[in-house]
């Protein structure tokens, strides 16, 4: 008996804008994206989660914000 679960993860972008503030390491323009995250089990949606990072468009580092 063979049991196989296929999992996947695809994220696509919503949008983006600039933000406010600069980047702390270049002190380049932060550009806010919002991402949608979607996680199927066997082909099938069961989760949905849309989350808003901040990257820096001169050094393209990810920033957290505190």
């Amino acid at each position: 008996m063979c049991l196989v679960f296929v999992c996947d993860e695809e994220e696509r972008v919503l949008g983006r804008q600039p933000a406010a503030g600069a980047c702390p390491y270049c002190g380049g323009m932060v550009q806010a994206i919002d991402v949608e995250t979607q996680w199927r089990f066997c082909f099938l949606p069961f989760c949905f989660k849309t989350k808003r990072r901040y990257y820096c468009t001169l050094c393209t580092r990810q920033l957290e914000v505190v």
